[in-house]
């Protein structure tokens, strides 16, 4: 038995054309919206995410605006940024760009960002609302995961879903969504003992743990949807990418699974 691919690409292209028609709608009453994304400093991987993010928010009709800010800039000249985002009217959607350069504190840069314009839902008050089941904003890896799941007739109520990774981007949140949507949800991380045999139980094992091709067959029960998060270099390759699943073993068991690259990257932006 080989696993069936979940279509990331595929998938995002409907959300995308989704939210095209949305903003169209919008721009019909006067309400153009708009997106600000804050980039400090100049590492590569996050020029190339922000790049992506402005390009595409351009191309479904919203007003974007990116600020590029260098490393050198100070915690208040970044506070002031954000703080004037804030004010802005033209503004509805916020993102401040991790990591921010060294010495810059960005736990303290998320809590001065709007809740209502903090398109991350990184804000406590929005991971509050996550958590205590309100509506607010959600990070956006997670919420494409669920998305990924509708899209594919796979509903997590009455599964067990095992979340490999605690982040505050990906994990946390990835795991109080699963439980919005009645799923009993396990997560594991760095001092889970036997690792294996708990993902071996899982039959939705969502791997966000950033260690490359990690999740081997011998992790994965048979017929179980495995969704990798994870965005790996490959040592001695310039441009490859791989997740922190080894696909091929891992395709071998799983009844369903998402392909790096092609998989959850594309939702993430979507």
């Amino acid at each position: 038995m080989t696993a069936g691919i979940i279509d990331g690409k595929q998938v995002a292209a409907q959300v995308q054309e989704e939210v095209a028609r949305e903003v169209a709608a919008l721009k019909e009453k006067g309400l153009t919206p708009g997106l600000a994304v804050v980039l400090v400093g100049d590492d590569p991987a996050s020029q190339v995410y922000t790049a992506n993010k402005e390009r595409t928010a351009r191309e479904l009709g919203m007003h974007s605006v990116l600020h590029r800010l260098p490393a050198t800039s100070t915690q208040d000249e970044v506070a002031e940024l954000v703080m004037q985002l804030n004010r802005d009217p033209a503004i509805h959607g916020i993102l401040v760009q991790s990591p921010l350069p060294k010495g810059l504190d960005m736990d303290a840069i998320i809590r001065l960002i709007d809740p209502l314009k903090d398109v991350d839902g990184f804000h406590p008050e929005n991971v509050g609302r996550l958590w205590t089941g309100q509506d607010g904003l959600v990070p956006c890896t997670p919420a494409g995961v669920m998305r990924l799941l509708d899209a594919y007739g796979v509903d997590p109520k009455g599964k067990h879903a095992v979340v490999v990774g605690r982040s505050n981007i990906v994990g946390k949140p990835m795991a109080a969504l699963l439980l919005a949507r009645h799923a009993t949800v396990t997560i594991c991380h760095s001092r889970t003992p036997d690792l294996p045999e708990t993902c071996r139980r899982a039959d939705i094992l969502v791997a966000a743990v950033g260690k490359l091709q990690m999740i081997t067959a011998e992790y994965i029960k048979p017929g179980a949807v495995v969704i990798d998060v994870g965005i790996n270099p490959v040592p001695g390759f310039k441009k490859r990418i791989r997740g922190d699943v080894d696909f091929d073993s891992a395709a071998q068991v799983a009844g369903l699974i998402t392909p790096v690259p092609g998989g959850v990257g594309p939702m993430t932006i979507a």
